[in-house]
């Protein structure tokens, strides 16, 4: 059975509940993972989405405490309809529910795959065709989708928001095996300090005064450099490589293969060839980052390279030495950044974008897939193409090109007459 989120959203931030009866989730099999979470005072500005449920999410997951030891006991909960409505509006979302609320639910999927007992969700109206013949016992949708009567809804603001909440309480989040102590334990620096109820699997390394914190789980093939500083309830998967000095904040994720810290591309030229300018500063990644795989995460020349707090990084990116990204930004597979680039907060970069070195990028900007960023982009605008330009030009551009080969056919067609007429003098 889910448990409820002991957190309320006031005024832009996350406080616990008190005095509150969380019913029939505050089971005592739960009470100290309640407990646990329930870390009074802590605070965090506002996210962009405004739904309190990534707040919660934001947080390090702290509500799934509960959740997660409901999963490692048996696998997906299940919850009446009532029930996962009633969850939905303890984190914030309007829900409302049309049909049935004793139906069990067991899980999530989609509206193509959801058999009995599952449920799925409907935030795109292309495809509000698609609620005639699911096999999904239950769908959240919109206040304005049209489904058959038949079908048990919950309607929401939010539906994606909302299934994403449903599938976090149902299915809870990976969870990490305890890390067997033979045959070959990991290696661990006399000077190097691990926190209480780290899980360090054999074949990781952690190097001289480097600092792991609490509740990390570090896989085989791992690296922490040396004065390395990791933050509490930190993930690296396997062959992750975090070099000296590098700073991971609190609850950072991190995907197999990628690595934190490499020296960027520093050379000065002299002489007629490229002379190494040695790499001297740092990565410092904030709280909440999540990274894919196989990226590849600068150090600075000079200074500190940053991710800031809440950004994702999406697999096969690569971040320039010197580049300070802002909080809350979405960058999507192979995305490359230059060095000393600036990103602001709350940025999007699409898939494959290219950026050079030594601009900025301002707020809650978003660029298109593919766009080449030659120059400063202003906050808020969104720019595509290559080079990139804002989206009003862009389209103007590729609408141009799409009538070239009309335009060509008339050109030809006026030389023709031209030369019918010259011949006819």
């Amino acid at each position: 059975m889910p448990v409820s989120a002991p957190f309320q959203f006031k005024r832009g931030i996350i406080v616990p509940k008190v005095n509150k009866t969380w019913g029939a989730w505050a089971t005592p099999r739960r009470g100290g993972a309640l407990a646990a979470a329930s870390l009074a005072g802590m605070r965090l500005p506002a996210f962009a989405s405004g739904s309190p449920f990534f707040y919660n999410l934001a947080l390090g997951r702290l509500f799934q405490a509960g959740v997660d030891e409901a999963v490692a006991e048996g696998g997906p909960m299940g919850a009446t309809l009532a029930e996962i409505c009633r969850r939905l509006e303890t984190y914030g979302f309007k829900a409302t529910l049309e049909g049935d609320g004793e139906r069990s639910i067991s899980g999530v999927a989609t509206l193509e795959d959801a058999r009995e007992g599952q449920i799925s969700f409907l935030s795109n109206p292309k495809y509000e065709r698609l609620l005639i013949d699911t096999q999904a016992s239950a769908v959240v949708v919109n206040r304005e989708a049209k489904a058959p009567p038949n079908l048990d809804l919950i309607r929401t603001d939010e539906p994606y928001a909302a299934i994403t909440a449903c599938i976090v309480d149902l299915h809870g989040h990976r969870k990490h095996r305890p890390a067997p102590s033979q045959p070959q334990n990991p290696f661990v620096h006399p000077s190097a300090r691990v926190g209480e109820a780290a899980n360090l699997f054999p074949g990781a390394y952690v190097d001289e005064d480097a600092v792991i914190g609490r509740n990390c789980v570090i896989y085989p093939g791992c690296y922490v450099g040396p004065r390395c500083r990791i933050g509490d309830d930190v993930t690296l998967f396997a062959n992750v490589v975090v070099y000296e000095d590098c700073i991971l904040g609190d609850r950072v994720t991190i995907h197999a293969g990628t690595v934190v810290g490499n020296d960027g591309l520093g050379y000065a030229p002299i002489g007629g060839r490229w002379v190494k300018i040695p790499q001297i500063g740092a990565v410092e990644i904030g709280a909440d980052v999540e990274i894919g795989s196989n990226c590849s995460i600068d150090r600075a020349t000079l200074g500190k390279t940053v991710i800031g707090r809440g950004s994702k990084l999406s697999n096969l990116i690569a971040i320039g030495h010197g580049t300070r990204i802002g909080e809350d930004c979405m960058l999507v597979a192979q995305v490359g950044l230059a060095g000393s680039v600036k990103v602001g907060d709350h940025v999007t970069l699409a898939g494959q974008v290219g950026v050079v070195g030594h601009i900025s990028i301002g707020d809650n900007a978003t660029i298109g897939a593919k766009a080449g960023v030659t120059n400063n982009v202003p906050a808020g605008a969104t720019y595509l193409g290559q080079p990139a330009v804002p989206i009003t030009e862009a389209k103007r551009r590729v609408l141009a090109v799409a009538r070239l080969p009309k335009i060509i056919d008339s050109v030809r067609e006026l030389e023709k007459k031209l030369r019918n007429q010259d011949a006819e003098k």
